[in-house]
């Protein structure tokens, strides 16, 4: 006969298969328990906390980068599929927000999704040539924002991106990017 605790740990880790990255405030509404709970449930399987599972996630992606380094990626970076589509969470801290309204600058959901459209570029160097960009909804501070890349377009140097960035279900900001890749000079090799 299986435990209800059996049960409750067999649930945790379907739930992080199917959405890694969800807090263990989020996992305890899913599961109706205590978040003292589900952080016991974990360390009895051995499943990192949320900063440690999106950080061994972003470690791998850095090594595909051509057109950044890692440390120029402003979020994770959890999924990238070059000439594709890219993935990255950016988790808010207090000094990123307006003191008045604990709402995040916007620059920097405008840098993460930046970032975000240059890393998809298949080239060692590549510079954003034009942006149209919308903000949708305020972000509170201490939220993470998924921002998602996709290719939409590429028409010799040109790349045409689209990035959508989302609070839980909501999206906050989009923009369309053009990111130009470009061939770098004989002599910048020696």
């Amino acid at each position: 006969m299986v435990s209800r605790r059996q049960r409750r740990r067999s649930g945790l880790q379907a739930l992080l298969e199917k959405e890694p990255f969800l807090t263990d405030r989020q996992i305890a509404e899913l599961l109706e328990v205590s978040v003292a709970t589900v952080r016991l449930d974990r360390m009895a399987l051995g499943i990192p906390e949320l900063r440690e599972r999106i950080k061994a996630v972003a470690e791998e992606n850095y090594a595909k980068l051509r057109a950044l380094e890692g440390h120029e990626v402003i979020g994770e970076l959890i999924d990238l599929s070059i000439g594709r589509e890219a993935l990255s969470v950016l988790t808010t801290t207090p000094d990123m927000t307006f003191k008045r309204a604990d709402i995040l600058r916007g620059h920097y959901l405008f840098a993460q999704a930046n970032s975000l459209a240059v890393a998809l570029v298949d080239a060692e160097i590549a510079l954003t040539a034009s942006a149209r960009i919308r903000f949708l909804h305020p972000v509170a501070g201490g939220r993470r924002v998924v921002a998602k890349a996709k290719l939409e377009k590429k028409v010799g140097s040109r790349h045409t991106i689209k990035v959508e960035s989302r609070v839980e279900q909501q999206k906050v900001f989009e923009g369309d990017f053009v990111v130009v890749a470009l061939e770098k000079k004989e002599s910048d090799t020696h």
